[in-house]
């Protein structure tokens, strides 16, 4: 680490120096134009280089750092002033220079352009000007670059923090899930009902959906349907005679992908808080594509004193399309004296 400090330090000087021989050079044709003395122009140019060094460094270490990017712009005006002065008195004490110790007061030796005030302080303010404007682009270059670099781990953040959320939000929906089937499979294990082998399949199949497939970002449409309806199934073992069900499917794209148990527990909530009433629990379930949208309308027998809205599967839902479809979805949610409806429209990916 301090080799590499050190080579850097190194480097950065031998582009100063480089650079101040350029300036040197420059000065020497600038001052040099319609004059033959090469020794006076040389001595004259030698003589503003400390002057036009200064005040570049002035410039580009101070007044622009501490005052003018942090937009302290009093104080930059204030400062730039004092420099000038300074500048501009060493500017004619280097015109002073080249007619007393240059020509020896003899003012038609001197080069024509070192005879001109103006001429003198437009070359040192150039290159202070020239050197200030390429500080300016490289502070912005390396302004934006950090600012990149900030929205770039903000963003990070935020995506690391809406995973860890969906995770959250799966753990509490797989649990959920699985104890309204076990609590199934259980009572039909009870009765050593001949259904149970199949009910025992059609869990291991949700099993593996929910264990293995849920870590994916994206499942196909007929995957999540497909695990619909074996929990259909399931509940119609549990349900019995006492289960009136529609499901009705149109139009599905073999093509199209959906976030992995968004679905479902739509129809989970409809089992778990439906009412039987006319000794019926009553489910219609509705779900057609158009083009790249999807549509959903759960609508199962409730109540007005049945908190269908309050289940922790639902509430769930809702935040993983926050998370995962943010302004891609409609959701409605209905209840009357004897239906509670769902309606989900949503914009695929």
């Amino acid at each position: 680490m301090l080799t590499k400090t050190i080579l850097n330090k190194t480097g950065q000087a031998l582009l100063h120096a480089i650079f101040w021989c350029g300036v040197l050079l420059f000065y020497t044709y600038f001052f040099g134009f319609n004059s033959a003395d090469f020794n006076y122009v040389l001595s004259f140019s030698l003589f503003l280089m400390p002057i036009t060094i200064a005040t570049t460094y002035v410039s580009i270490y101070k007044l622009i750092p501490d005052y003018f990017v942090k937009k302290r712009y009093v104080l930059f005006g204030l400062y730039s002033l004092y420099t000038f002065i300074i500048s501009a008195y060493l500017i004619v004490v280097s015109v002073f220079y080249g007619l007393i110790y240059l020509s020896h007061f003899q003012f038609k030796n001197m080069a024509p352009i070192s005879k001109s005030l103006l001429l003198v302080g437009t070359a040192v303010y150039l290159v202070a000007i020239i050197v200030s404007a390429f500080k300016l682009l490289k502070l912005n270059v390396k302004h934006s670059d950090e600012t990149k670099k900030l929205e770039t781990k903000i963003l990070e953040t935020q995506l690391k923090f809406k995973e860890q959320e969906l995770n959250y939000l799966k753990m509490q929906i797989h649990p959920h899930f699985l104890f309204n089937t076990l609590n199934t499979l259980y009572g039909f294990a009870l009765k050593k009902a001949d259904e149970t082998p199949d009910m025992i399949l059609k869990l291991s199949n949700l099993l593996d959906y929910l264990l293995y497939q849920t870590d994916k970002p994206f499942v196909s449409l007929t995957e999540e349907i497909h695990h619909i309806q074996d929990y259909i199934d399931l509940e119609k073992m549990r349900f019995n005679n006492t289960l009136s069900i529609n499901f009705s499917i149109n139009n599905i794209s073999e093509t199209s992908k959906i976030a992995p148990m968004l679905l479902l527990p739509f129809i989970e909530n409809s089992f778990k808080h439906g009412i039987i009433k006319n000794g019926k629990l009553t489910i219609d379930i509705d779900l057609h594509c158009d083009q790249n949208k999807i549509s959903l309308l759960v609508v199962n027998t409730s109540s007005n004193t049945n908190a269908s809205k309050n289940g922790i599967g639902l509430e769930n839902i809702k935040k993983r399309l926050d998370l995962l479809y943010l302004n891609q979805y409609e959701l409605k949610i209905e209840q009357n004296q004897d239906l509670f409806k769902v309606n989900l429209n949503l914009e695929l990916n």
